[in-house]
């Protein structure tokens, strides 16, 4: 019989995460191949695992503008453990989404079935009560970033860190001359990302302010703007929004369009991870709605905001947050990247010192990619090989 894994992601950078573990684990994993079942998004569903929760379901943000959509979640959690129920799984991976996969995974524990969580809550800036959760009920903790590790396994949480999925995987796919040619772009004048969020939600609070910057930058110089859309977001939500502006709305290729960006204005969150990954110059920024930030503030006890800054340890990107987040801002602070040379060259040499942090591999362990580590570690539980740590 072939052995069945819950897989289950909340977000894209989760759904991406997670199709890369999987298809790791067809190659490390004995015949017959394992059978694949959970909460999917995309990627997950093109790596095969059948879905019994849309992962795009899930994707909220925020403290209050969770609160209109928990009917819905809670729905999707009980259809996710009822399947379990039936399914038995030998093992599940969750990714990413405390919010909904820390009570999954109790539930999964108390039903005998170990549970992989992978890119770990982040319990070291606030909530730590989350700690406990791991604690009791997480068979491992695969940690993405390299800080990680010391802190939970510190906290009692059996942890691994097994390096950042994307280290030597986020690269472009096309030259810039063909990126260029694609898009009709001019190779004339500078090129500038705008990367308002992976989310409805974020990008509909961020976009005004980033349009207002992208105008307010386009009438001193004149400029490539390109925005491109994740699958989650959908090209049509932008150019209802976006007007008579000359912003040029695409499809994915976010990658490409940043590596080949003089600069990128990103939301807070995994695409300013990759911008580092690919050297690129960012201005960083978020908003989330005035009562989550009234409540989760107090909470929040970190030096910084944005990852980049958080490896560094020092501020490498600007972080503009809530009403720090404006146009007049956010243009202020591209304008000094476009045209300040020795600032431009201290923030890519900080991006390279974190490329180096994330890309290395980590003490003691071979050099294999982030997800083979974490397919790796999967098949030795599967077949008894590690104790739960309790």
């Amino acid at each position: 019989m072939p052995r069945k894994i819950l897989v289950s992601a909340g977000e894209s950078s989760g759904d991406l995460y997670a199709s890369m573990v999987v298809e790791a684990l067809r190659g490390v994993s004995p015949a017959p191949a394992p059978e694949f079942f959970g909460c999917t998004g995309p990627r997950l569903r093109a790596a095969g695992v059948r879905t019994v929760v849309d992962a795009g379901s899930l994707a909220v943000v925020g403290l209050a503008e969770v609160v209109a959509h928990l009917p819905r979640i809670y729905r999707e959690y009980r259809k996710l453990l009822a399947a379990a129920r039936v399914e038995r799984p030998d093992l599940a991976l969750l990714t990413d989404s405390p919010d909904f996969h820390l009570r999954v995974a109790r539930q999964l524990a108390a039903e005998g079935i170990p549970v992989v969580y992978l890119v770990a809550p982040q319990a070291w800036a606030w909530r730590k009560g989350r700690v406990k959760s791991l604690r009791r009920t997480v068979r491992r903790l695969l940690c993405i970033f390299p800080f990680e590790e010391e802190f939970f396994r510190g906290e009692g949480v059996p942890t691994t860190y097994i390096g950042h999925p994307l280290a030597g995987l986020c690269r472009p796919s096309l030259s810039k001359e063909e990126f260029f040619r694609k898009h009709r772009l001019d190779p004339a004048r500078p090129l500038i990302s705008l990367l308002p969020g992976s989310r409805r939600g974020e990008s509909a609070r961020h976009l005004p302010a980033v349009l207002d910057a992208a105008g307010r930058l386009y009438r001193e110089q004149a400029l490539n703007l390109v925005l491109p859309a994740s699958a989650t977001t959908g090209v049509e939500f932008f150019k209802e929004r976006i007007g008579q502006t000359p912003v040029h709305v695409i499809e994915g290729e976010s990658w490409d369009a940043m590596a080949h960006s003089d600069l990128a204005l990103a939301a807070s969150g995994t695409v300013t991870t990759e911008a580092a990954l690919l050297g690129t110059p960012t201005v960083a920024f978020y908003k989330v709605a005035r009562a989550t930030w009234l409540i989760g503030r107090p909470l929040v006890d970190v030096p910084f905001y944005t990852m980049v800054n958080l490896i560094a340890g020092r501020e490498v990107v600007p972080e503009l947050i809530q009403d720090g987040m404006t146009g007049e801002r956010i243009a202020a602070e591209a304008r000094r990247l476009l045209t300040d040379a020795d600032a431009r060259a201290a923030m890519k040499a900080g991006l390279a010192e974190v490329r180096r942090k994330l890309a290395g591999a980590p003490d003691g362990l071979e050099p294999r990619t982030a997800p083979q580590r974490a397919a790796a570690i999967i098949q030795e539980i599967l077949e008894g090989q590690v104790a739960h740590v309790s």
